[in-house]
């Protein structure tokens, strides 16, 4: 198929020098109609991009927060990157999984570590994992992937078990999509890492990911095959961030208008230093703090019915910063190599540096303690409340009296089962400020949730 149905690049140019310059009015006009939650279109997000004045900055900033709280509520849904393997055929030039870095250590997990891993994520109280593979699997066979997916399910102690299973995988074909669907998976996640043609060959020498259209019409498989829920992305810092942004509005308007759909989520990396890569710790296009800010705040206002994710990549105050601006989801306590639970350190077979090493138990309480409801919920996954079911929740309103509940039980369920004795004093004092705030209807529905925690139930949720 032609991907230019799917991103246009000389569109995206001529709207971007169509926009070379702020106009506060215009921006003032902008921002005004993406507080009636129905997004922005190409060339207005292309003008929200030029702003530079401290003035309109905050209101964009402003204009965000009041986006992402009025549609997503103070609640923070928490997850954990698990490695399986660092095997990779591609060479690309910023990742230290690239074929020719003999510096990296290479790793597969067997399905006895992987149960060890999960068993230590478990233990810590997560309940959703993002299963990770380097884009080639052990001797080609995609089973292995479709066995670690049913190992980490099977692991359950005393603290719970993993509830929720996101992949983020190479391209598959149809038949391998259908066999992912069949595990159970929650969301696909793939990143496009750069939208730019020219960029994209620049940085991806060799191996299948080298072929840009195969991997920008991923979804034109996944969604076909049973996949309603995707997760798409760019690595700011290798081309100019503004064509980035605009390039992922680009392709969320394409999945809503070809499937009726757009993405559950979008994730922004930003480059950091890998072991052996010049390009990660020298980015081709370096983004700013206060431009990977507008980053955040712009896609909450263009899509704002989208999660937005950030990583630990990013520092505890990048982190912090970016949850009033528009961010839904974070990971936590996260490692980028395989075995990097059970192993004590970092070691040299990650993929990338991290920004943030606290534990999950201390971001936990960081996110508590600035007001965030952290959620370990999976409940629409598992009621099938997803794809064009979510998405019509969200539009319409009601995804909040949903979310809450849940959000407070699995906060509940984490204090009780896993918290420190200083998470539980914040977390305990927070969820009855949040009950307090609450409607009749929700705060009834949350409290019944909680007073079956308090009998003994595990999992509950509406």
């Amino acid at each position: 198929m032609s991907t230019l149905s799917i991103i246009n690049a000389n569109k995206i140019q001529s709207s971007l020098v169509d926009s070379a310059t702020e106009n506060p009015s215009q921006i003032r006009e902008i921002l005004a109609k993406a507080l009636e939650f129905k997004g922005l279109n190409l060339q207005e997000v292309a003008q929200l991009t030029t702003t530079k004045s401290p003035e309109l900055l905050k209101e964009i900033f402003a204009a965000a927060n009041r986006v992402k709280e009025e549609i997503y509520g103070r609640r923070v849904v928490i997850f954990a990157p698990l490695y399986v393997s660092n095997l990779c055929s591609n060479e690309c030039l910023y990742c230290a999984f690239r074929v020719s870095n003999r510096d990296l250590k290479r790793r597969v997990l067997s399905l006895s570590e992987i149960k060890s891993e999960v068993e230590s994520l478990v233990n810590q109280g997560h309940k959703r994992l993002l299963l990770v593979s380097g884009e080639t699997y052990p001797q080609d066979d995609f089973q292995y992937i479709l066995d670690a997916i049913k190992a980490v399910y099977e692991v359950a102690n005393q603290h719970g078990e993993i509830r929720r299973v996101n992949v983020n995988l190479a391209p598959l074909d149809t038949d391998d999509f259908k066999r992912l669907k069949d595990a159970a998976i929650g969301t696909y996640q793939l990143f496009q890492e750069t939208y730019h043609r020219d960029t994209y060959s620049q940085v991806h020498v060799s191996g299948k990911k080298a072929d840009y259209d195969w991997r920008l019409s991923v979804f034109d498989r996944a969604i076909p095959s049973g996949i309603d829920d995707v997760g798409i992305g760019a690595l700011f810092g290798l081309y100019d961030w503004r064509f980035e942004v605009l390039a992922l509005l680009e392709h969320s308007n394409y999945l809503q208008n070809k499937y009726g759909v757009g993405p559950h989520t979008i994730s922004v990396p930003r480059l950091e230093p890998a072991l052996g890569s010049h390009i990660a710790s020298h980015p081709l296009a370096p983004v700013s703090d206060i431009d990977f800010c507008k980053i955040v705040a712009i896609l909450r206002l263009a899509i704002p019915y989208t999660g937005i994710i950030m990583s630990t990549r990013e520092s505890l105050q990048m982190r912090q910063q970016t949850l009033a601006l528009g961010v839904s989801q974070i990971s936590a306590g996260s490692r980028t190599n395989p075995g990097g639970y059970s192993d004590a350190g970092l070691t040299d077979d990650s993929q990338f540096s991290l920004g943030d090493h606290r534990s999950l138990d201390d971001v936990v309480r960081d996110v508590a303690s600035l007001g965030y409801i952290p959620s370990f919920c999976t409940a629409c996954y598992r009621l099938g409340r997803t794809g064009e079911d979510f998405m019509g929740l969200a539009k319409h309103g009601n995804i909040k009296q949903i979310c809450a509940p849940n959000a407070i039980a699995t906060f509940a369920e984490y204090l009780n089962n896993t918290a420190s004795e200083a998470t539980k004093i914040v977390g305990h004092k927070l969820i009855q400020s949040k009950l307090e705030l609450m409607s009749d209807e929700t705060r009834n529905l949350s409290e019944k949730l909680l007073a079956r925690l308090a009998s003994g139930q595990k999992d509950v949720y509406v």
